[in-house]
């Protein structure tokens, strides 16, 4: 059944006022109950069903009881797969996300939407004493460090839904460096497939059309400005408008750069200068980069070149190199003893897990903190966003990683912040 927010509310009187709130209570299945981790699903478009949906379905631990999305046609879908894996019809749909939060008895949510909507959603997800599992980027750098603090500071588990530290190649490829196997590291490369990965997706019709029925387009916005609907906008294809994401950088980036961020050690930190350049679709309304080339530098003199012309992630040292090109290729080395290296039980040995949802679900219960928390999410996102404000400006830029601004740049840090619609805002959503 779909629950209109209109009617809820009116029954139940449930968004209160107020700053956020950071509850403190622990689900019931933390404390080694035989309960099962109860889910809801908010964004179940095509990744959030066939990738975080079919994950949940796999693993006994936990039950999906809710799921949320603007788009009714994809919500029944969610919901038939549901009701048919539980072979029960008990999956309750909401086509508002405030909604499903309410719910007190769902434990965790897996947040799957546009990236524009990251942030928001897991901030009211806090507020209602959640358990998260949210898929990256953020959209900015002031979110994502509010995101970062608000977490840090309630008992609440974070995972960044992001599966490379499960991925045997990557992390592998990340403990022989950490470990010194390549003796004092130098350069990082990453590859991300930027214009072929817009041009295999594009939607070519960018005319403005009526808004199909069942679509909540104005939620769909959001605190994104006003723009008239295509089919080209949305779904799959926001990630490259800037109002709603940051292009490839941001989005293949949070993988391969979060990659280079866990092989340098700089995970929790980042670069202290950025250069490059870049260019976007010369029209249309894709108006992200989708061809460029970055140089990032670190304070221990560490070079990370970004490049968009297709995937792999390379690692330099002063004593050989470690490669993976192509997504999830085969990890290669300069000598087969780097390759055969045995990384030692008093060695440095890197925090991975089956798959981040299933690292998700154990977290729940032991309340450890997650294998990619909220904080390297944020760095890794915050790496895109100067380089896509380095490229506007198309002029290098020092970076401070502490205190998170462009040293004495007022135009570049003018950058960092983006207008919210209303009653969309941040400051609104959490009143």
């Amino acid at each position: 059944m779909t629950i209109n927010r209109r009617k809820f509310l009116r029954t139940s009187g449930l968004l209160a006022g107020g700053s956020i709130v950071l509850p403190t209570i622990i689900p019931s299945c933390a404390f080694g109950s035989n309960d099962k981790i109860t889910i809801g699903m908010i964004g179940t478009g095509s990744h959030g069903i066939s990738w975080n949906l079919a994950a949940y379905l796999k693993l006994d631990e936990c039950r999906v009881i809710a799921a949320c999305d603007v788009d009714l046609s994809r919500m029944k879908k969610a919901k038939a797969i549901i009701d048919e894996k539980y072979e029960k019809k008990y999956c309750v749909i909401y086509d508002d996300f405030r909604e499903l939060l309410e719910r007190r008895e769902i434990d965790a949510v897996q947040i799957s939407t546009p990236d524009h909507w990251h942030v928001p959603i897991s901030l009211l997800a806090l507020k209602k004493g959640k358990d998260i599992c949210c898929e990256k980027p953020t959209l900015t750098i002031p979110q994502g460090r509010l995101l970062s603090n608000s977490v840090a500071g309630s008992s609440r588990i974070f995972q960044s839904s992001l599966e490379d530290r499960s991925i045997a190649q990557y992390h592998r490829m990340a403990e022989l460096v950490r470990n010194g196997r390549i003796g004092k590291l130098l350069k990082l490369r990453v590859g991300l497939p930027g214009a072929f990965s817009q041009e295999y997706y594009y939607s070519p019709d960018p005319a403005e059309q009526p808004v199909p029925k069942g679509f909540n387009y104005e939620m769909w916005l959001g605190p994104a400005p006003y723009a008239p609907y295509t089919p080209g906008r949305c779904h799959y294809n926001f990630r490259w408008i800037n109002d709603y994401s940051g292009g490839s950088l941001a989005d293949w980036g949070a993988h391969m750069i979060d990659n280079a961020q866990w092989i340098n050690g700089t995970e929790k930190s980042g670069p202290v200068e950025v250069v490059g350049e870049g260019s976007a679709p010369e029209s249309g309304i894709y108006d992200a980069f989708n061809k460029f080339k970055l140089t990032y530098t670190y304070q221990n003199g560490v070079i990370l070149d970004v490049h968009s012309d297709f995937v792999e992630i390379y690692a330099e040292g002063t004593g050989g190199w470690l490669h993976v090109k192509d997504w999830r290729g085969t990890l290669q080395a300069s000598s087969q003893e780097i390759f055969n290296s045995v990384i030692g039980d008093n060695e440095i040995r890197l925090y991975t897990d089956e798959s981040e949802h299933a690292n998700f679900l154990k977290c729940i219960r032991s309340r450890k903190e997650a294998y990619h928390p909220v904080e390297d999410m944020h760095r890794t996102a915050t790496m895109a966003h100067i380089g896509n404000i380095a490229m506007i400006l198309k002029r290098k830029l020092k970076w401070d990683p502490l205190k998170e601004e462009f040293p004495d740049d007022n135009e570049a840090n003018s950058m960092l912040v983006r207008q919210e619609r209303e009653p969309w805002s941040l400051k609104t959503l959490l009143a």
